[in-house]
């Protein structure tokens, strides 16, 4: 049949594909080793854009579609980072002593002893199995990380008063300005406070944003904000009171919005199957961002959530926005919900449209991977 004799070419062009793809991922690793050696970040932007804008060009030129050699350039490039982890990465500072993160054995604090012992450093993990060393073992550190759950890290810190003076303070939590003003007090050296805005479920740290708050002695960490940005992270300085006003509404509004949404479904007992096999791409997302909240520990997000007493300000706000736009249903006042969503979309501006773009990518990437199952 000449279906099958064209499919059969397909798949002898697919087998070619992979076999690129290897060569390709070989040479990666050699980038890798080539990065490690000279200390360049796994993740170049400029590069990338460059390498992405060029490629689109030529795939456009032979009948192919740009945004589709994009996808797959950007996959395989998304694998390809998390290849050259393997190779490890340049020690930006050799003569840092010891490095103790407590809270180690957590699943975030997992990652940072991996990234730190891939970069050549010596890592300590300090908990609570071992809390009764945590003296001894601080006195021969230069740089302590608190990874301790919210509830516990300003109290974990106010112990932390015996570290040697030339040690660097950090702490890993999602709120930054209490915590930063605690490690000020307790520790007379340098001091910065970082906020992974990532959880550890992450393939690599390209691209991921790591929020740093200066504390005292920059000149003595900025080696560590080096050493992340050769890992491929994206490292943002912002002040700690404007990063906690900004985690009010990044993760304590929308981990809370989740978290009742979910309350919600329990209550009128849906039927998750179904919902799933109604929804296009987009409102699986929607119910996918639900369910990952469920799907992790709750005691994390009760602590994000209660974290500040602001955010228990912002969602009153919003649960009066709420309020007022119910109002607008209950009046049947098309008009003036119309209004109302123009007035939301002229204050976002280009923002929409970017939002438009990057959305439209995710659904396609969520369509790709749904499979149906016959019923």
């Amino acid at each position: 049949m000449p279906l099958s004799k064209l499919r059969d070419q397909i798949d002898a062009i697919d087998q070619q594909l992979i076999d690129l793809l290897a060569e390709r991922l070989r040479l990666v690793g050699e980038v890798g080793e080539v990065k490690t050696e000279h200390g360049l970040p796994i993740y170049a932007p400029d590069r990338e854009a460059a390498m992405l804008g060029k490629r689109r060009a030529e795939a456009e030129k032979k009948g192919v579609p740009a945004n589709l050699i994009e996808d797959i350039l950007r996959r395989t490039m998304r694998e390809s980072y998390a290849s050259e982890n393997e190779t490890g990465f340049k020690t930006v500072n050799p003569s840092m002593k010891r490095i103790v993160i407590i809270g180690g054995n957590g699943l975030l604090g997992q990652r940072f002893v991996e990234m730190f012992k891939l970069s050549g450093y010596d890592v300590d993990i300090l908990g609570r199995a071992n809390w009764e060393q945590a003296e001894t073992i601080c006195s021969k550190a230069g740089l302590v990380i608190v990874g301790s759950p919210i509830d516990v890290t300003e109290s974990v810190i106010e112990q932390l008063t015996y570290l040697p003076d030339d040690c660097i303070l950090a702490d890993i939590t999602s709120v930054k300005d209490s915590p930063l003003h605690v490690m000020l007090a307790a520790h007379k050296g340098p001091v910065v406070g970082l906020h992974p805005m990532f959880g550890p479920d992450i393939s690599s740290f390209a691209k991921q944003v790591i929020v740093y708050c200066h504390g005292r002695n920059q000149d003595k960490y900025m080696w560590l904000i080096e050493q992340m940005k050769i890992w491929g992270a994206h490292l943002y300085n912002v002040e700690s009171k404007t990063h906690d006003e900004s985690m009010t509404l990044i993760q304590a509004l929308r981990h809370f919005t989740s978290f009742v949404y979910g309350v919600h479904l329990q209550e009128v007992d849906a039927d998750l199957q179904q919902l799933l096999d109604l929804s296009s791409p987009i409102y699986r997302l929607e119910l996918a961002m639900v369910g990952r909240l469920f799907a992790q520990e709750p005691a994390l997000y009760a602590d994000i959530i209660l974290s500040q007493k602001n955010n228990l300000t912002m969602i009153k706000r919003y649960h009066q926005h709420f309020s007022d736009a119910i109002e607008l249903l209950e009046n049947d006042d098309r008009e003036a919900f119309i209004a109302r969503f123009k007035s939301v979309t002229d204050w976002m501006g280009d923002y929409s449209t970017l939002f438009l773009d990057e959305s439209r990518t995710l659904l396609q990437q969520a369509h790709d991977n749904r499979n149906y199952e016959d019923k």
